[in-house]
Parts: C-alpha cells; structure tokens; sequence
C-alpha cells in the first residue's frame, strides 16, 4: 500500500490497452444465437490482477450467474500462481457462517464463487463496462461484451445485494418498508428536487483539481516527529487544541506538547495511574477513554468498574474528574437515573468547542438505548468536589435526555459548533438530533449496509461522516423545503429532500491486500471557528492511516464519480500513511497549528510503540 493514492483507477491505462478496441454492443442471447462465421462476435472476459498492478487474461469467454445454491469451487488448475490446497473448498464469505442458506453469491466461469456484499470490495465503471471485486485471494476484473449484459449485471447485484442485507427481496414494496418510502431514491444515488449539495471545485487550490489523475499535484507526506510512549499499551489520544495534548495508556496519562510541526512528549510529564485512583477507592483505576473540559484544564476518565467491564466491557459505571495541573483526581462519580445505577456506552462534550469553554458542567452520553446530558453539579446547582465524593461516588445529574424502550442500539455519537447530536447504530441506522430535543430524532437515515461504528460531524454540522467496517459514509445535510429555503436536517425533517450520499471505500487492489480489512474512527479536520472549513478525512485501516481530500471529495465533477450513473458514487482517491504496526488511532491537531507553509495542520498517528506526526 503507497504512501500517495490519488488515481482513483490505477489500472485503466493498462487494462483499456489489454481488452482495446471495446467491442461492438451485443446481447448476451444475441451473441449465442449468432451463426457461426469468420469474425467472432464479442465475449463477456475475465481478467486477473498479477504482481505490479497489471491484468492478466484468464478466460476470454466466460459466464455468470447469482445463486443462492453456490456450487463447489473448480480447481483452477491453468493457473500457475494460484497454490490453492483446497481440496474442501468453500465459497467465499462462508467462513463467517457455517449455516449460510438463503444468501446469493456470484459465480464467475466456475472458478469464482463469492458471497455478494460489501466484503467485495466492488467498483464499477460504467464507461468500460466492466466490474473489479476481490476475493480472498485475487482482484478479479469482468470486462463485459455488451452494455446490455452490464446493465443486467448491475441490476442482478442491486438487487441480490438488497436480500442479502435486508433479509428480504428486492421490491418496490419491500424498499419502501426497509428505507423508508422517501429514502428509496436516496438510496439508489439519486438527488432529491430540493437537493443541496455544495460543489467545492471553485475551493480547490492549483494543482488540486485537473480531469485526469496524473494532472493533480499532491504534497508529500512527512514525519516530522516521532516518539515512543513512556507508558505501557496505548488505548487512544485526546488531543488539546490549547498547549498539551494526552495519550492515554494502561499504565496512566503521558502529556505531549502541541506545536505546529506536531507533538512532543515531555519528559517528566506523566501521571501514573496510581494517581487516578481515589485514596479510599476499591474500584481499580483505568483510563478508557479522556474528555477535555474547562479550557482543556480538566479531564474526565471513563472508568469502568471490574464488575461491569466482565460483563460489558465497552461501558463505564462512572467517571472521574483529573485536574490536569495538580495531577490529581479531584471528583468521582457514578451514572445513575432515578436511583438506579447505569452504565454509559461512550460520552462526548456538549458541542465541538465546549472544551474550549470555561465553567463548563454538562457533557452529553450515549448508551444502547439511552442519549441524554449528564450535569456535575447537583440538584441544587452545586459542584461536586473531592470533599462531597470522599465517601463514596455521587450521582451525576441526569439533566436531559431520553431512555427508549428498545431497538435504537446506539453505537456512537458527535456533536456539532451549535451543539446538535448526530448518532450511529449497530443497525446503520444515522439519527440526528436539534438542540432542543433528544427524544426523537429530525431526521434518520437507513442503513446503507453495516454497523456505525464511529460517527463524526463538521463545525457547522452541514457534513456527517459514518464508519462501517468496508466504507465511510458522507452524508450532505443542507436542503432545500418546498418554499425554497435553506434548511438543515439537524433542525428539520429532510425527508426526501437531501442529495445522495457518497461512499468513500478502498480500491479493491488495497482492499484485497490488506485482508479482512475494518475501517476504524472515521473524522474531519479539527476546526472550531464558524467561518473556518475541514480540509480532511482521516480513518485507519490495520497498519495504515486512509485520507480523502474532503474538497475533493466535494466535488459534483470529481473523476471518480463521472465513471458511476445509477447509484450511490463512490470515491476511491486518497493517499495513505503506512506505519509499522497496527494503527490505534489517528486524529488531526486543530485547525490552529496550520500555517500559510503548510495549510492543514499535523495529523497525529498513535500506534503500540510510537506517537508520530505527519504534515503534507
């Protein structure tokens, strides 16, 4: 995997030179009903990724089919780099399931049997009729002898797809009842009538944007600093926009210095994880997640009780409050509604900037099924401290919220500048919340196939990107309502009125690569300032830190987009930070540490045994 990926198609050049002149249009039943002659009517062909990114023709005549019957796999014995050993073969994705009755899986020329969905990694490009999807072993690519073979391959696919994740078949009907009558266009890629979507060409700087791959001027990524953690396993960074930012390990908090070519470790600068346990605590301190309050002079540590984490270890019983200078816990305290103990799933501050803000008490948390803001002070508006917790954890106030009776299965949450609440489900369902109310959401989107694993949302909440294991979802929430206003989703119900999303997904050479690859922690640039926009996307993927331009990917026009008509566009252009070792997170510094040299400021790599930072 390169360290810069900016052609979102690496094989055109080669491959349309393989398979050139594109042959006539012909039906499939036209084709085998043709007599016989000198001049051979054009056959559907399957190619092969090899060493160095080229295709080698493996079958120049071939056939295909979806079933939900898949047949055992033929030894594919003209092969000579294939070392398959199987004697039992399975197909593709049945790994996972030992009863897998009722999927559809796609057969290709009776050596490729494949389960349909998204860990095909597929890419289709309409203008040469042709498909690339992977296998555990393989890219293949289908290059197709008729765009009426194409097309009747694109709606066979749709539609086995649409089963194979919603557990029904695919019907006018039954995507109504699945997506919600109002998001079956959006759903399919097409743009509502009051559709908003900002097109960010005129954004773009020299040499940025360009028709073609190779016209496009990318910066070189560069390490600028690179440290190794004095602590033992890193579980994640919480990064300062002010002087420090924190990684937190299981051995306590190490402090790094924030400047603008990225963060340094200061010696001396560590709190032990001794540190952050009450003096007459039994409950044994560990930091899972830190979130910066107060002018980033505070630190609440979630910090799941041993009881708790045996039987769920991602929630936390409590929290505590780390003043960050006097290097101490100075408040403990427990989740609780009305009088019974409860565990929260994750939880974030109240808006984007709020830990910028001084006096700040309240901070919003997410379980399961409960979304709601918690306050530190009492009930009669009085903070907790050390000297009214000492005896045992206090109850935070549950000062707003609500708990549902079932189904929502919250995953995760992010906050806009204003304070709106976008949420992830286990179910890929996306709900945005306004200010005013958590209890029932303005607008939610279906899902589009995959967990939400993580969810993250620009300053001024006009932009939501989602994480799913195999893609990220980029999502416009702007609109136009039926007098022509503009409107947010945040604030008021869409409907159908939003332009489709985009999915940001890896080519499947990179996909195939890496293996059984998940996507992980999905977020924009760090930018607090209503007139300042993100430049980024960041996720990361195993040993390797994935990044968009988020102009580009703005784009109406952009390259990768022109070669999909007919569903949701996907983006497959970015460029890639590999490190040595499984990447634990990756977040931007903020928006102040970038300069007039250099526009974005440092990205921030942590893995095992190094804290890196990269600027480009």
């Amino acid at each position: 995997m390169g360290a810069d990926h900016s052609r979102p198609d690496l094989l055109d050049d080669d491959y349309e030179e393989a398979v050139s002149p594109r042959p006539a249009a012909a039906s499939p039943s036209a084709a085998a009903a043709a007599p016989s002659s000198s001049k051979k009517a054009p056959a559907t062909r399957l190619w092969r990724s090899s060493e160095g990114g080229q295709y080698k023709l493996v079958d120049k005549s071939i056939g295909w089919k979806f079933t939900q019957n898949p047949p055992q796999r033929k030894r594919d014995d003209d092969d000579d780099d294939d070392d398959d050993d199987d004697d039992d073969y399975k197909p593709e994705g049945e790994e996972e399931e030992e009863e897998d009755e009722g999927h559809w899986y796609l057969v290709v020329a009776g050596r490729i049997c494949v389960r349909v969905g998204d860990g095909l990694n597929i890419r289709f490009n309409d203008q040469q009729r042709r498909v690339d999807f992977i296998d555990a072993k393989s890219v293949w690519a289908i290059k197709f002898a008729s765009d009426d073979e194409y097309g009747d391959f694109c709606r066979q696919y749709d539609a086995c797809l649409f089963e194979n994740t919603h557990g029904v078949s695919y019907t006018d009907a039954n995507a109504a009842k699945v997506l919600g009558k109002e998001f079956v266009g959006w759903a399919k890629g097409e743009d509502a009538e009051g559709a908003m979507w900002e097109d960010a060409s005129d954004e773009l700087p020299d040499g940025e944007g360009g028709s073609s791959p190779s016209s496009r001027k990318e910066s070189s990524i560069t390490e600028s600093y690179e440290e190794t953690p004095k602590g033992k396993k890193p579980l994640g960074f919480s990064m300062g926009a002010l002087e420090n930012s924190y990684l937190i390990h299981d051995g306590g908090i190490d402090v790094y210095k924030n400047r603008e070519d990225g963060v340094h470790h200061v010696d001396g600068l560590s709190i032990a994880l001794e540190k952050l346990s009450m003096a007459d605590s039994a409950t044994p301190a560990k930091a899972a997640k830190g979130l910066l309050l107060g002018r980033e002079a505070t630190m609440l540590l979630m910090t799941p009780s041993a009881a708790n984490a045996a039987a769920s270890p991602a929630h936390a019983a409590g929290l505590r409050q780390l003043d960050i200078e006097a290097q101490k816990v100075v408040a403990e305290w427990k989740f609780e509604k009305d009088g019974t103990e409860i565990s929260m799933l994750d939880v974030t501050a109240d808006s984007k900037a709020a830990q910028l803000q001084a006096g700040v008490s309240t901070f919003l948390g997410l379980d399961n099924n409960r979304l709601c803001r918690w306050d530190m002070r009492d009930r009669a508006g009085r903070v907790q401290t050390l000297a009214t917790t000492l005896a045992s954890p206090a109850a935070l106030t549950w000062s707003d919220g609500h708990q549902f009776a079932r189904g929502t299965n919250f995953q995760c949450f992010a906050t806009t500048g204003e304070g709106c609440v976008a949420v992830g489900s286990r179910d890929g369902k996306i709900r945005l919340y306004s200010t005013t109310t958590m209890r029932q959401a303005k607008t939610t989107f279906q899902g589009l196939g995959g967990a939400i694993t993580h969810i993250d949302v620009t300053y001024d909440g006009r932009w939501v990107i989602a994480t799913t294991d195999k893609k990220l979802i980029l999502i416009c929430t702007g609109f136009r309502d039926k007098e022509g206003k503009e409107r947010s989703a945040f604030v008021a119900r869409a409907g159908g009125n939003l332009a489709a999303a985009r999915l940001l997904k890896l080519t499947p050479e990179h996909a195939q690569m890496v293996g059984n690859f998940k996507f992980q922690n999905a977020r924009f640039s760090w930018v607090t300032e209503s007139d300042r926009q993100e430049k980024h996307i960041v996720a990361t993927v195993d040993k390797y830190t994935v990044i968009w331009s988020f102009r580009r990917v703005k784009q109406l026009e952009h390259e990768c987009y022109t070669r999909q008509v007919g569903r949701l566009k996907e983006c497959t252009c970015y460029r890639v930070a590999p490190r040595s070792e499984s990447v634990i997170d990756s977040k931007f510094m903020h928006d102040n540490y970038s300069g007039p040299s250099l526009p974005e400021a440092p990205l921030v790599v942590a893995t095992p045994h190094q804290v890196a930072s990269l600027r480009f």
